[in-house]
């Protein structure tokens, strides 16, 4: 399918998506109501393109193939999982265009690393876009890199937002397994801690103190063991453009370490 990038569209919104579970693809939850209810309220994109926590490389890639394949990348879940597909078409063109702008010695097309979507992107897609027919594409995370260059890189995405794609950033703000209690839905807390301080920074506009973020202290430690799923926040607010609002659509910790925080700008 060929994408047509619309360069005429009012500038389209961002979202950073606490994704959570994978059973968030086939149960229904207040959560997924609100990732619903939010891509109704927003202009139906041209295109979409997912920074989800699961595909870490070394370098950084962007998916171009026209069919992506549903990867099933994780274990120990129901049969009726396994079984989900979001047949979503690819776009070499957004592909192409992602590269052009962050430059093509800086994000390579993904030959040489074949991937598709993994459940980070679809498990939320297939309950915002069920039909699954607007062409979606990934871009990786470069587990070499550090956040300010994820936050840096990502500032160069901003055009995308005039030509009708949606950017969407899928991770969790709070992510430590290590720790999780599936008996509880309430959280640590220092989970809460950290969730409510994230909260505020972001709604006061102060990026820095997000991208670095140890200074934070213990609850930033143990909310963010290791930063895959934190990243995504960081592609989602360097898109943000002064002025802007942001308000979150979806709040809560799961299982003691895990935050179901989500947030639109725009």
């Amino acid at each position: 399918m060929t994408t047509h990038l619309n360069t005429h569209t009012p500038l389209m919104p961002v979202l950073f998506v606490g994704h959570g579970s994978p059973m968030n693809a086939i149960e229904e939850t207040a959560f997924v109501a609100a990732w619903r209810e939010t891509a109704a309220q927003i202009t139906r994109p041209t295109a979409i393109l997912c920074i989800s926590a699961h595909w870490e490389t070394e370098g950084s890639f962007v998916t171009s193939m026209a069919h992506p394949k549903t990867i099933h990348d994780f274990y120990g879940f129901p049969d009726e999982l396994f079984k989900v597909q979001y047949p979503a078409p690819g776009s070499p063109e957004l592909a192409k265009r992602v590269q052009k702008l962050i430059g093509s010695t800086a994000v390579r097309m993904d030959e040489d690393h074949p991937w598709g979507l993994d459940h980070g992107t679809w498990s939320v897609l297939r309950r915002m876009y069920p039909e699954a027919d607007i062409p979606v594409v990934q871009l990786s995370l470069d587990r070499t890199k550090p956040p300010r260059f994820h936050y840096d890189l990502a500032a160069e995405l901003f055009p995308l937002r005039q030509e009708g794609v949606l950017v969407i950033g899928s991770g969790n703000l709070v992510h430590n397994l290590r720790l999780i209690d599936w008996g509880t839905d309430g959280p640590y807390p220092w989970a809460a801690e950290f969730d409510s301080l994230a909260a505020e920074f972001i709604l006061a506009g102060e990026h820095n103190r997000l991208v670095d973020y140890p200074p934070l202290g213990e609850a930033a430690r143990l909310s963010i063991p290791t930063n895959e799923h934190y990243l995504p926040l960081l592609y989602a607010l360097a898109l943000q453009q002064p002025g802007e609002k942001v308000a979150f659509f979806t709040e809560g910790v799961v299982y003691g370490t895990i935050s179901m925080r989500s947030l639109r700008i725009g």
